[in-house]
């Protein structure tokens, strides 16, 4: 299953819907040097914003919601998110 992926290209946090991706103007800066931030993103499910890394920008690593009522878990592939698969 997945969803389309929403850009923002200026930080309006009010615009930050599910699925909605604001790239950082200082991406690869904060953070650890070998996987740093590189971006915010609305929870695909709840909404709820966190940053996420390089490596999970590029889809090598999967993102789990942050809320404490959420546990959503999926990757981005390009312009979608793609959840990730119960076992």
């Amino acid at each position: 299953m997945s969803s389309e992926l929403e850009t923002l290209e200026q930080w309006i946090p009010e615009q930050m819907e599910p699925g909605t991706l604001f790239v950082l103007e200082n991406a690869g800066s904060l953070g650890s040097a070998q996987n740093p931030f590189w971006a915010v993103l609305a929870c695909p499910c709840c909404g709820t914003l966190g940053l996420i890394t390089r490596a999970q920008f590029t889809g090598i690593e999967a993102m789990i919601c942050g809320s404490d009522t959420c546990s959503a878990e999926y990757y981005l592939r390009e312009d979608e998110i793609e959840y990730r698969k119960p076992n």
